[in-house]
């Protein structure tokens, strides 16, 4: 998407984005305390995969990273819950991995393909190990307990970051900024010599990516009130964004919303029924995705209607 005036695609995304969003806010009025937890993993996952797909979209660079991120959010609520106001929690995880993501892009946007990829789940695995060697021979814990927050609290605090993040998205991709993302994807080395800052862009964003999971991983944090690193840097948080994303679709906004409203629910289902399959299903999903839905649920919807379309045009 470029800079210019709102296509009808567009203005349709914002009218069911602005009616899901109304409906989100009015849900724990008449929901269950269940149906509101429930919705509160739909919006968490709804802000990783978009924050991944705010960077990992238009550059093609495939991110491993999202649970090193969100990680560092819940780590930062861990450590300063007890000391600090609930924002000012949220606000410092945003900026906590905010810094770590920058501090990753620096270091390893000039990869490219699958070392990109391998270093960015390497570092998962490294800050996995490593908070985990501290916690033992430092601090002496197991595990940390965050001040508890009502679930409906946290529900709300989650729709705020999805709505600031969607802002954000909208207005990135309608900004010359976007419009340099997108030639960044397309062919590298002609952005480059067209004036565009490569790197620098490329770090900023990933940067801005990793605010909003961090700042997701310390409201969530509050949520589940007990953590420890293979909680809190789960490899699942990873993968889970990238199948979403993709299942959904990657390039309208409403793509990765929809793969993860989808998989957030089929999530809940397979873990209760199939707790040791679960896994195995999502790999076999993600890989039927790729083959046969490049374009992700909402590009195979779209051809589709082209084609009734193009026969019921044909028949008249």
């Amino acid at each position: 998407m470029g800079i210019g005036k709102a296509t009808s695609k567009d203005i349709l995304a914002m009218g069911l984005g602005l009616l899901i969003l109304a409906l989100s806010a009015a849900a724990p009025l008449y929901a269950s305390v269940y149906m509101v937890v429930m919705l509160t993993s739909v919006l968490m996952y709804v802000t990783i995969a978009v924050s991944w797909t705010l960077f990992s979209g238009p550059t093609g660079y495939i991110s491993l990273a999202s649970a090193a991120f969100f990680g560092a959010g819940i780590y930062t609520a861990a450590v300063s819950g007890n000391a600090l106001p609930l924002p000012l929690v949220i606000v410092l995880g945003g900026v906590v991995g905010f810094c770590l993501a920058i501090l990753v892009g620096a270091l390893t946007l000039r990869l490219r393909g699958i070392y990109f990829v391998m270093f960015t789940f390497g570092l998962v695995e490294l800050l996995l190990h490593f908070v985990m060697w501290w916690e033992v021979n430092i601090t002496g814990t197991t595990g940390r307990v965050v001040p508890p927050v009502a679930n409906t609290t946290v529900f709300y605090i989650m729709l705020m970051i999805l709505v600031v993040l969607l802002l954000t998205v909208v207005c990135l991709r309608r900004s010359r900024y976007g419009l340099a993302l997108q030639s960044i994807g397309e062919n590298e080395e002609a952005a480059s010599h067209s004036g565009v800052h490569v790197t620098a862009l490329k770090t900023i964003i990933y940067g801005v990516s990793g605010l909003f999971m961090g700042a997701a991983g310390a409201v969530m944090a509050a949520r589940w009130t007990y953590i420890d690193p293979t909680i809190a840097f789960n490899p699942l948080i990873s993968f889970m964004p990238v199948l979403m994303a993709i299942f959904g679709g990657l390039e309208p906004l409403y793509g990765p919303i929809i793969g993860a409203i989808i998989f957030t629910y089929l999530e809940q289902i397979l873990i209760t029924r199939f707790p040791y399959y679960y896994m195995l299903i999502f790999g076999i999903i993600m890989v039927v995705a790729i083959l046969y839905m490049p374009d992700g649920l909402v590009g195979l919807t779209e051809r589709l209607w082209k084609r009734i379309s193009e026969k019921r045009y044909a028949d008249a």
